[in-house]
């Protein structure tokens, strides 16, 4: 399989459907509106994304199985899955905030190999394949050199649901906010992960996260020379729901702090 090739066609796709994205944002109506979930909104924006990105994913990889946030598709590959999410930011769309994107993956054998993360409003795509090399928009992209907290800019998010670690969460926050220059929460994991590349944030941790939401970003930031891993900092996101992207540098401390205060 030609990696290159395929994120090429990716690219293309995502750019497609954040253009479709961005057409609807224009005229959005909150009418359409619908609740997965306690404060987990969708819009028939989601979905009809989703199906168009399936659809053609389809095509590129026919024996490919799925991983999709919206559930748009019901099928499991024995060597290659696709982990969509079409519309990462939806509660920002909904309400007008300029941050969302879409977010493709490619996963052979277990491993994470290839990633798109296309962030609609500011027209930048992001994008790796293993052993590729990142980039934005055709240019290469690398992380940070910052060793210490004290010199970084940092990224997280807040849950929505599940509040029973709400504590030991609010702890992190406040320990990290005093070593480090700021923590943002722009409020799309996968536009995190991809600023985490590029070098406009230095580190990002969530927990309660879904493996559609950070996996493209997980490529993108280990092929910018970063790293990412759970809070146990192994490389297994699906079962943890956790995640710490960083320059590679920072990430062992984001760690430490995270697990002092989540174990505590």
């Amino acid at each position: 399989m030609n990696l290159e090739h395929l994120t090429k066609e990716v690219i293309e796709l995502a750019k497609e459907v954040g253009g479709f994205i961005r057409n609807e944002a224009a005229n959005f109506s909150g009418d359409s509106i619908e609740f997965k979930g306690y404060n987990n909104l969708v819009s028939y924006v989601d979905k009809t994304a989703e199906e168009k990105i399936v659809a053609r994913l389809s095509e590129l990889l026919p024996e490919a199985g799925y991983i999709t946030e919206e559930e748009t598709i019901n099928k499991t590959g024995e060597v290659y899955n696709w982990i969509v999410d079409p519309l990462d930011g939806t509660t920002n769309f909904i309400h007008g905030l300029p941050i969302f994107s879409v977010s493709i993956a490619l996963e052979q054998n277990k491993e994470l190999v290839l990633g798109v993360v296309y962030e609609i409003n500011l027209d930048e795509c992001f994008y790796a394949w293993k052993d590729g090399g990142s980039y934005v928009n055709g240019k290469p992209i690398k992380v940070t050199a910052h060793t210490e907290l004290s010199q970084t800019l940092l990224a997280t998010g807040f849950p929505y649901f599940n509040f029973e670690k709400e504590n030991q969460y609010l702890n992190v926050v406040r320990e990290l906010m005093q070593k480090c220059h700021g923590i943002r929460r722009m409020g799309s994991a996968a536009v995190d992960m991809a600023y985490v590349a590029c070098g406009r944030f230095d580190g990002y941790f969530e927990y309660n996260i879904n493996l559609y939401d950070i996996a493209a970003g997980v490529v993108i930031v280990r092929e910018a020379g970063g790293s990412a891993f759970n809070f146990s900092g192994e490389d297994e996101f699906f079962q943890s729901r956790e995640v710490i992207a960083s320059n590679g540098k920072v990430g062992e401390a984001m760690k430490e702090v995270i697990q002092r205060n989540f174990q505590s």
